[in-house]
């Protein structure tokens, strides 16, 4: 993404700023000039840049931080704070109800993203588990239908349009009445789209939301206007009641930053940014977040809401076998499974902290996501007999070889994965069985954690041995290595045992209080050894 640029000046800013040995006026405004100048280069509008350094600069009393303990730290808070406040429209979006027939119509220019938008959205929603239905009335432009129909096969979402009506707003209509017929949570509309800001494009738009009444409208723009967003987005505010926006191409444009910053300027809210073509890359646009994100601090949030929409809590065997001290291959399949659904692993990666825009450079998504899918055919090729085992059945080479060609991979790689589950076989066999942690938690109480690895109940804490006992727990499962060192190992650092994809399930139960992680990334595997 081209705004981890801008996330990665802005860090080069704080870490010079680090080096100074005396924080004075003169290191304050090095600082503010090298970040300044990089949101400038984002596209990002010179008033709204001098006027965050106006704030920074208000709120940097430089007689009041003679005194305060840690300098550095509160120069980066103001920085961060005002960055937010860039990028905040301070507007509370709509957001659609499960149970209640909810009905979004998009609208927006041609080659904005709009149709691609529609069904990504409409992914995103299915997999909170509401019933969501895409209606194609763009009869604009030839081909909208078609691609809107392998889109929603590909997410295997229904859809509703015609090839020989001409009438748009007669589509919206049947299409909104047979989904709500069929009781859908959600009915998204994607309407035509036109070159430039024409009255026959409103028009258009007004007659189909006064036929479908649609609760809320979503503007779909394109980011690499740059600064022309704030134009764009109150022209069509003043003439369609846009209830929020959003903003697509962030993946391969420098005037990203500046779009944000100009429809945030507008006082409208941004729902979505769009980051690629794949169905994951539809990003929840929340100021903190994405400002933490951007400079390599994480977003926690977004991976607990990751991890939520995998409803971890169903697979009642793994809580189960976990409580026991038991690591089958079937819960490492499953887990991998798991981690398959999340997105792309860059996503999963860029949401933890201390993944910073430099470490994230030189993560190969494509190849990670590929070895998890060898290890998935791996699996595929086992009996159900074999996948319920602890692995020592294919001390019977035979056995082993057999897995190897039905998989199309070595018998080496199936023994990579053998090991890698061995692994995470003594990290459950310390943290299971009679005098585990987890002994400690009935059923319940896990299957709660695996609910909401974002929350504990204090009582849940105090039974688990307090503080302590988390710290225990976290010791027992082998501490944390270095994230670089683990991004290494992941990505085709060592050799056969060298930790691998594991190294991910350490790392994550700290990140989630060593409670998350385990339910829900327990059975990431390593990769195979040595290089190919």
């Amino acid at each position: 993404m081209v705004l981890n640029e801008l996330g990665a000046r802005i860090n080069s800013a704080f870490h010079a700023l680090s080096k100074e040995s005396v924080i004075d006026e003169k290191a304050i405004d090095a600082l503010l000039r090298e970040i300044c100048g990089a949101l400038l280069e984002s596209d990002v509008n010179v008033r709204l840049v001098q006027q965050l350094r106006q704030n920074v600069r208000k709120r940097v009393d430089m007689d009041e931080l003679a005194s305060s303990a840690n300098k550095r730290k509160v120069i980066q808070n103001a920085v961060y704070d005002e960055l937010c406040s860039l990028v905040d429209p301070g507007v509370q979006p709509w957001v659609p109800r499960k149970g209640k027939q909810n009905v979004i119509m998009f609208v927006g220019l041609q080659g904005s993203g709009k149709t691609t938008s529609c069904t990504k959205l409409a992914a995103y929603y299915k997999r909170k588990g509401m019933k969501v239905g895409l209606v194609c009335a763009d009869t604009f432009r030839a081909g909208a239908f078609d691609q809107l129909k392998q889109n929603a096969s590909r997410a295997h979402i229904p859809y509703y349009g015609s090839y020989t009506e001409a009438d748009p707003v007669q589509i919206a209509m049947e299409g909104v009445t047979q989904f709500k017929k069929d009781k859908f949570d959600l009915i998204i509309v994607d309407t035509s789209g036109r070159h430039k800001q024409e009255a026959e494009l409103f028009a258009e738009m007004e007659q189909i939301a006064k036929a479908v009444k649609p609760d809320n409208t979503v503007f779909v723009m394109d980011g690499t206007i740059g600064q022309a967003a704030d134009s764009q987005a109150r022209a069509f505010k003043e003439t369609v009641d846009i209830g929020s926006i959003i903003i697509t191409k962030m993946d391969g444009h420098a005037k990203g930053g500046g779009a944000i910053s100009a429809v945030a300027a507008t006082g409208s809210p941004i729902i979505f940014i769009g980051t690629g073509e794949h169905m994951h890359d539809l990003d929840k646009f929340s100021a903190r977040p994405f400002v933490s994100k951007m400079l390599g601090m994480g977003d926690i949030s977004g991976l607990v809401e990751t991890v939520q929409d995998l409803q971890l809590d169903k697979n009642e065997d793994m809580i189960k076998n976990l409580a026991k001290g038991v690591f089958t291959l079937k819960d490492m399949r499953d887990q991998l499974q798991s981690i398959l659904k999340m997105g792309p692993l860059s996503k999963i990666m860029g949401m933890m902290p201390g993944m910073s825009p430099e470490m994230m450079q030189g993560f190969d998504a494509e190849e990670g996501t590929r070895r998890l899918r060898s290890y998935m055919c791996i699996f595929d090729s086992m009996t159900e007999s074999e996948l319920g085992s602890d692995g020592k059945v294919f001390d019977d080479e035979n056995r082993l070889r057999r897995v190897a060609r039905g998989s199309g991979v070595r018998p080496v790689d199936v023994q990579a994965l053998l090991h890698q589950h061995r692994q995470f076989g003594q990290i459950v066999k310390k943290m299971g069985g009679p005098k585990g942690m987890l002994s400690k938690m009935n059923p319940a109480m896990m299957q709660q954690m695996a609910k909401n690895p974002g929350a504990m109940n204090p009582n849940m804490l105090k039974q688990m041995g307090g503080m302590g006992g988390m710290q225990k727990m976290i010791q027992q499962m082998g501490g944390m290595s270095g994230v670089q060192n683990m991004m290494k190992q992941m990505m085709g650092g060592g050799g056969p045992g060298g930790g691998g994809l594991g190294n991910m399930q350490e790392m994550m139960s700290q990140m989630m209080g060593g409670m998350g992680g385990m339910g829900g990334f327990g059975g990431l595997g390593g990769r195979p050894g040595g290089r190919r």
